[in-house]
């Protein structure tokens, strides 16, 4: 399990409508790792398996897309 901290605060986000993003699974999963890796994660920690499983479908900073890729996939050449 990848464990990443962040000293960012928790951001309360207020343009979505999560009751309504529920409802699709997949697209709620996507968005809620985007906004644990890109707004922090607080005392929450993500699965592996969860970012190897949607790993192409996540919009990051590129930045940090490397340095997860790095941690995810150790022997892989990075580019």
């Amino acid at each position: 399990m990848v464990k990443l901290r962040y000293k960012v605060k928790s951001m309360y986000n207020w343009s979505v409508d999560i009751k309504e993003l529920k409802k699709d699974k997949k697209q709620y999963k996507i968005w809620q790792l985007e906004q644990l890796i890109n707004f922090g994660l607080g005392k929450e920690k993500i699965k592996q398996a969860d970012l190897k499983k949607y790993w192409d479908l996540l919009t990051l900073d590129p930045n940090k897309k490397r340095y997860l890729s790095f941690l995810l996939w150790p022997n892989k050449k990075q580019s």
